[in-house]
């Protein structure tokens, strides 16, 4: 027979999955979290990141803690993705936790453990971590249905063109036990015509990055006819880059409303068992193969026209073999053309730099996208002239 501490964290469970199927916004799963916790004596709070990663935000009524990525306990448990338990002269001890929908990085899970609990026992952080792991599943589907949660990981209002691509968008960090892919756009909140997409099914996986010109709603527009073009394709089964390439020209050319526009792009599809990879670059700046942490190949295609382009030749599609440990790095030209008060861009050299001491400092790929990111941000003062996308693809093999 189950002793009472396991009876009262089956409880919690239990609690925590009927919880889920009716709370709906911040309150009510905060409110859900303290009827959770009150059944293994704890008491806690979830906090949820913010599109720039910067910034961890608490859940519930009232005023709201906000915590930094950079500099607290709460930030390197979401950065590194371990548990960490500290002692806080008011609160006491403290165990923190990753919130994730399955490597999806949501925020963290913050626990006041009793007084005279070992926080360090493998057990108890054992099951801490499940209870998070269930909370991390329950807050992934609640976004969908109202808006509270969308504010808290919402530092200021999106434009309307930003809000359209991000419904359309996959969640930003994907992992299978051969793969994983990790994406990032800057400005999350006035993004205009850049957009990412992947489809990891079995031993198969597609990746695309999309950069429409321009900066404007009708940039938003053709990049999501792009997008939605070739996954519409793609559910048929096609996976053919070019033929999936000409169903994206077809559309753009159908659906132009304002002025003449297209998208440069890159697709890209890999067997994640073998590692053999096709790709096709369409106008685009071509993606940065790393091996054992160092850039060792740019991997040029083409000349092939952007989609939308009418009269281009087709060119063949290009392929590589991926080593297992091997990276792809995708990258819009906002990355690159993004310029220091002294008119200096960023610059392909600086971006591999970075990318190669990311990869060699052992960094979790989702962290490696979000440093990176924020250099590119940093290094512009903050203040991007052009969208600037990042793609990650690891291949473990």
């Amino acid at each position: 027979m189950p002793g009472a501490a396991e009876r009262a964290w089956w409880d919690a469970v239990v609690t925590l999955t009927r919880a889920g199927h009716t709370a709906s916004g911040a309150a009510s799963l905060a409110g859900a979290l303290v009827d959770v916790l009150a059944k293994v004596g704890m008491t806690g709070q979830i906090f949820l990141v913010n599109r720039p990663q910067r910034l961890l935000t608490e859940l519930g009524p009232g005023e709201h803690t906000v915590l930094d990525v950079d500099t607290t306990v709460a930030g390197q448990t979401f950065q590194l993705q371990q548990i960490n338990v500290s002692t806080e002269r008011e609160r006491g001890l403290e165990m923190w936790l990753p919130l994730v929908d399955g490597t999806e990085r949501l925020g963290v899970l913050r626990l006041q453990l009793a007084s005279g609990t070992d926080g360090h026992l493998a057990d108890l952080q054992h099951r801490c971590s499940v209870l998070a792991s269930l909370l991390g599943h329950i807050l992934a589907s609640k976004f969908a249905y109202g808006d509270t949660l969308q504010q808290a990981r919402d530092v200021a209002g999106m434009t309307p063109a930003a809000e359209l691509l991000w419904q359309l968008l996959p969640p930003q960090t994907v992992t299978t036990p051969a793969l994983l892919i990790s994406a990032v756009i800057e400005p999350y909140d006035q993004v205009g015509g850049d957009a990412y997409d992947y489809a990891v099914d079995d031993n198969h996986a597609f990746v695309a990055l999309f950069d429409a010109v321009g900066h404007d709603m009708q940039s938003g527009l053709t990049a999501a006819v792009a997008l939605s073009a070739i996954r519409s394709a793609r559910k048929t089964g096609e996976r053919d880059l070019n033929a999936l390439a000409r169903n994206a020209d077809t559309h753009i050319i159908t659906n132009r409303s304002v002025g003449y526009r297209y998208a440069a792009a890159v697709l890209a599809s890999l067997d994640t068992d073998t590692g053999r990879l096709a790709y096709l670059v369409a106008g685009h700046p071509p993606p940065l193969l790393l091996r054992a942490n160092k850039s060792v190949k740019t991997l040029h295609n083409g000349p092939r026209v952007p989609l939308g382009v009418s009269g281009g030749p087709e060119v063949p599609v290009s392929h590589e073999q991926l080593e297992p440990g091997d990276r792809l790095l995708l990258y819009t030209d906002g990355i690159t053309e993004a310029r220091d008060r002294q008119g200096r861009q960023f610059g392909t050299q600086r971006l591999v730099e970075f990318a190669e001491r990311s990869s060699a400092s052992g960094l979790p790929p989702p962290e490696t996208v979000r440093r990176l990111s924020h250099a590119v941000l940093d290094h512009q003062d903050g203040k991007l002239q052009d969208d600037a996308t990042l793609v990650l693809v690891d291949w473990t093999g």
